[in-house]
């Protein structure tokens, strides 16, 4: 059976390497390979990379992003930007519009009465930018009949009437709002391999069956060609058979807004350890953190548990993240798109534990990146160089000494679900979910940039060819 064979490439720094691809696998590497029928691609150099994975983010919410209005930086900066953007919305079907990323730097702390004076026309619902909260015009709230509503999410004022407000209100929106078809995942799936992404952890929590139906759908058509893992699948839900699915630890949200009792935290652990699978646990807040590391000496620790966000982690707290070999999935990218908000709105002598990245893997804590997509920047050069230079948008610079090296900034994106924090190689037998890009890996250190993507393999399929 012919394969495909690809020449002349840049494999872990050594120059002209050919490999040889068979039945979605590498069957062959090395120097000066015989073609054997099989059809060439030229790499010219290139450096061969396995598929990056990003181990976070959010695949329906990225697509639904799409079909909503931006209502924060850089597209909308103040208050008479936002009413013009929600005035110029198209709605949807059902006559709601939809309203995402918004930062209280726009126009404040938003509820009923202060979106009223935005847009009262249309029912509004606009998305925090933290995917935390949904805010709500009062067309909003007497469209969802919030007054009698009976659900711990929905923030009241002193008499006890809605705010808008809803917090981790996710699952209650989807019953209140009127059913939609899932978003078409093709455009995302193109966009994530135009980044050299062949593999993602999709962190929604609670996901129901229908979300893991569209997602599987998608992939079983091709429209989303990465592996997907699941943390959101319920406990007493099996893996999807879709090829290339799997069922990830579980996901667990420590709510900024309320924190949960410590007893009920550490029985849900033990709950899906019993399940047999490890915890993802969401963590944003030192508190939240504390609390975590609490529940598992109660619960006990499982191979595989890890900790999502970790965006501030004492330095006191770093020897226990290693000693219970607890995994980090982190999102330096934050830093470039919201370190201005963190250098001015976080204490000046927490600055240093804001989304550590060096001293976490010098402790020897395994450190996967990630976008948190469609709430963190989806490209993942630039979360790489971010990494690197924790920068913000206005060039100061949030702890120099957590700065990852190029090398090890690209190695967190290297991993896979079964390893977070352990960079797949390329060797015989892999699985053929490949990058080539169209420069040496040391020229795509020194500048990250997701132009560098030439080719993209997934299954040893050429999934995208610039």
């Amino acid at each position: 059976m012919t394969g495909l064979l690809l020449r002349n490439a840049e494999l872990d720094g050594q120059a002209g390497i050919d490999l040889r691809l068979r039945d979605g696998r590498v069957a062959e590497v090395g120097p000066s390979l015989d073609r054997r029928g099989d059809e060439e691609v030229d790499c010219r150099g290139g450096a061969i990379l396995p598929g990056l994975w990003d181990a976070h983010l959010h695949l329906l919410a990225l697509a639904a992003a799409d079909r909503s209005v931006a209502c924060g930086p850089p597209a909308v900066l103040d208050r008479a930007a936002l009413a013009v953007a929600l005035g110029a919305a198209a709605a949807d079907p059902s006559g709601w519009v939809r309203g995402v990323g918004y930062i209280e730097t726009v126009a404040g702390d938003l509820d009923a009465a202060a979106l009223d004076r935005l847009h009262a026309a249309r029912p509004v619902r606009i998305q925090h930018r933290s995917g935390a909260l949904w805010m709500l015009n009062s067309a909003g709230v007497e469209h969802l009949q919030l007054t009698g509503a009976d659900a711990p999410g929905i923030e009241r004022d002193g008499d006890g009437r809605p705010t808008g407000r809803l917090w981790r209100a996710d699952a209650e929106l989807r019953r209140w709002l009127p059913p939609e078809q899932p978003p078409d995942l093709t455009a995302v799936g193109a966009r994530l391999t135009r980044l050299g992404i062949t593999a993602v952890t999709d962190a929604t929590p609670d996901l129901t069956p229908g979300a893991v139906a569209a997602i599987t759908a998608a992939m079983e058509s091709g429209a989303l060609p990465q592996r997907v893992q699941f943390l959101g699948l319920p406990l007493d839900q099996p893996p999807p058979g879709t090829p290339g699915a799997s069922a990830g630890p579980h996901k667990i949200v420590i709510a900024d807004s309320a924190l949960p009792d410590l007893d009920g935290l550490a029985g849900r652990i033990a709950e899906a350890h019993a399940a047999g699978r490890p915890v993802a646990v969401h963590c944003v807040t030192r508190e939240a953190l504390v609390l975590l590391l609490a529940a598992l000496d109660m619960a006990g620790e499982q191979a595989g548990d890890r900790i999502e966000h970790a965006a501030l982690v004492p330095e006191e707290l770093v020897a226990e993240l290693a000693r219970r070999r607890l995994t980090v999935v982190t999102q330096p990218g934050f830093l470039a798109h919201r370190g201005e908000d963190y250098l001015d709105g976080v204490p000046v002598d927490e600055h240093r534990d804001l989304y550590r990245c060096r001293s976490l893997v010098a402790a020897g804590v395994p450190v996967a990146l990630s976008s948190d997509a469609p709430y963190g920047p989806l490209d993942p050069w630039a979360v790489i160089a971010a990494a690197v230079t924790r920068r913000t948008s206005a060039g100061r610079v949030v702890t120099d000494d957590e700065r990852l090296e190029p090398r090890q900034a690209l190695e967190a994106y290297l991993a896979g679900p079964a390893a977070p924090g352990t960079p797949r190689r390329i060797r015989a037998g892999a699985t053929a979910d490949l990058v080539l890009l169209d420069r040496s890996r040391t020229a795509v250190l020194a500048e990250p940039d997701a132009g560098a993507v030439r080719t993209v393999l997934i299954g040893g399929r050429v999934s995208y060819t610039a």
